[in-house]
């Protein structure tokens, strides 16, 4: 079976990661900050323990009288990777960051930013440009306000870019529930996928009980 042309899979997924700065985060207005952290940082973990490529980039983090470093939630995930600091909105225009997605050879972007409607949607509008497919992932975004990120959506969508949340990204890299692949976010979901995450507590629950047997990707 050839794969779908629309699904994102661990082999061909880049993820970038934009601005997650806590004093750019004091200029958004998610529904829930505490819920922006969480969510972007379930995503970086899933895409470390499956060893997704990841690029972070931060705007005016350092160089400046303020320093302002990306979130401490992502620098525990990539303790290795030092995020590409620039003094642009864009930054796809930024030669290190093209750079970087390049040299994975892959094709397909998972995207989040703050805030959505500025640095988020320079970036992926760039990368549109240059004829990469865009993921942009809505609840690890937050727009200057919940219209601007609302209009930001539907702009990237006009643009051929295509929503997702962070969960449907997790799903897609590991559907099959019997994989390694689901074993090894396993702890991530159950610690950071809220709702999704109960299934996985109850799980484990019945295994800890002794009314069911442990599934094999979790023996």
């Amino acid at each position: 079976m050839s794969e779908n042309p629309n699904e994102l899979t661990i082999e061909n997924s880049v993820v970038v990661l934009i601005d997650h700065q806590p004093g750019v985060a004091l200029m958004t207005m998610p529904p829930s900050h505490s819920d922006l952290v969480n969510n972007v940082a379930g995503l970086a973990e899933a895409a470390k323990a499956l060893g997704v490529p990841t690029v972070l980039t931060t705007v005016g983090a350092a160089g400046g009288p303020l320093v302002d470093p990306i979130f401490k939630e992502i620098r525990a995930a990539f303790p290795d990777l030092t995020p590409i600091d620039r003094v642009t909105t864009a930054a796809w225009s930024h030669p290190e960051v093209r750079a970087a997605v390049q040299a994975t050879g892959r094709r397909k972007l998972v995207m989040a930013g703050l805030s959505t409607d500025v640095c988020l949607a320079q970036t992926a509008l760039g990368a549109l440009k240059d004829g990469y497919e865009v993921y942009f992932v809505t609840d690890c975004s937050a727009g200057v306000t919940p219209e601007a990120h609302q209009d930001a959506k539907t702009r990237l969508s006009m643009a051929g870019a295509r929503p997702i949340n962070w969960v449907a990204v997790v799903a897609e890299w590991a559907p099959d529930y019997t994989s390694p692949e689901k074993q090894a976010i396993t702890e991530v979901m159950a610690r950071r996928g809220g709702a999704a995450s109960f299934y996985t507590d109850f799980v484990l629950d019945q295994v800890a009980a002794g009314v069911a047997k442990a599934p094999e990707y979790l023996s």
